[in-house]
């Protein structure tokens, strides 16, 4: 990922984390929300991508299993198992992970390992997508969201950051 490129992506997801209240199971809203600002100042493909996501080969979201993903994302903020990211050409970018490792609700598997693997403070994973996963982590994808699932997201995000911040 070239220079200009990174800052876009840090700059996006560092202005999504200040505005978006830290919350369980926002993974699809999150990013969603990250996947529409970057298409603004980006040139790579961009896709949000729905599976699992597994910690040394166990899942922690997800069950491995195939789902209908139209049926899941045609809500503004699906109830779903799984697991979100965005995918950047051949990067995955996640948003939620560290917000959801270090908060009181994430799986205890994923947040001893982002505890041990990252320490503290930690904000962006970034990685290039390997099937193997990086680091312990695997994001195994599934399913495609369509830019119109994208957008019912994106609304149900902006519903929930306005709420935060007339609250």
């Amino acid at each position: 990922m070239g220079d200009t490129d990174r800052a876009a992506l840090s700059q996006c997801a560092l202005d999504l984390l200040k505005v978006f209240p830290p919350m369980p199971g926002a993974c699809a809203l999150m990013s969603a929300s990250l996947a529409v600002g970057l298409e603004r100042c980006m040139t790579a493909p961009i896709h949000v991508i729905a599976g699992t996501l597994a910690v040394d080969g166990e899942p922690v979201f997800g069950v491995r299993q195939p789902f209908d993903g139209p049926a899941v994302f045609s809500a503004s903020n699906p109830d779903w198992d799984g697991h979100v990211w965005v995918m950047i050409g051949p990067y995955v970018v996640d948003v939620s992970l560290f917000r959801t490792a270090y908060s009181r609700h994430g799986p205890p598997r994923l947040v001893k390992h982002i505890n041990l693997a990252f320490g503290p403070n930690k904000g962006l994973y970034v990685d290039r997508w390997k099937r193997t996963g990086q680091l312990g982590l695997s994001y195994e994808p599934q399913y495609v969201l369509s830019a119109d699932e994208v957008t019912l997201l994106m609304g149900g995000a902006f519903h929930i950051i306005k709420q935060s911040q007339s609250g």
